[in-house]
């Protein structure tokens, strides 16, 4: 078994054609307020996961949740990340907007959007449910895309404004588009309010 990640919440190994996330217990907390935690962020994350493939999404397949070692098997996706090739492929930005489009249409807030969160593999796999949560609040779209804006800024700032441009005009398939992308400007402006102060 190979550990090919480690967050601050969890551990991700793979063995075989299949990865492994478990959740860490953390000192710092009670435990029994740890083990009801991490059990409700686990079984939260799988019923993401199955949503997701109902919905036909691309992302890992789920093959196992185990409450008692607070662990998740899914398909082992292979190909680069999106982090890698972006740079190069500005053009995949649409595509990755429609698909945060799809998830927003179906109230999936993915929490982490990041290129490393994503996989090219025929087309682009979406990876690592594990701050997604259901809402049909505008506010939480428009979060979700704000988080990516500056995921994109820090990671790829020579290609930052085309690429987002091209996540907003594939965004645009959802049909509150404009009302998230409204949202979305009000929360920027928060944030720039915050830093003058």
């Amino acid at each position: 078994m190979e550990v090919i990640g480690q967050g601050a919440e969890a551990v991700v190994s793979k063995k075989g054609a299949e990865v492994l996330k478990e959740r860490l217990a953390k000192d710092y907390r009670l435990p029994i307020l740890d083990n009801k935690l991490r059990k409700a962020r686990t079984r939260r994350e799988a019923k993401i996961i199955n949503k997701l493939e109902e919905l036909n999404f691309p992302s890992p397949r789920l093959r196992e949740v185990c409450d008692k070692r607070m662990l998740i098997a899914m398909d082992f996706l292979e190909g680069p990340k999106v982090r890698d090739v972006l740079d190069d492929n500005v053009k995949i930005c649409e595509e990755i907007g429609r698909k945060i489009a799809l998830l927003h249409q179906h109230n999936i807030i993915h929490g982490d959007l990041t290129t490393s969160n994503m996989i090219l593999k025929d087309e682009v796999h979406f990876l690592d449910f594990g701050l997604s949560f259901i809402s049909n609040k505008v506010e939480d779209k428009a979060v979700d895309l704000h988080l990516l804006r500056q995921a994109l800024e820090s990671k790829h700032f020579k290609v930052y404004d085309t690429a987002f441009e091209n996540v907003l005009r594939g965004y645009n398939d959802y049909e509150n588009s404009e009302e998230v992308i409204q949202r979305l400007n009000l929360v920027e402006q928060r944030g720039r309010n915050k830093k003058k102060s």
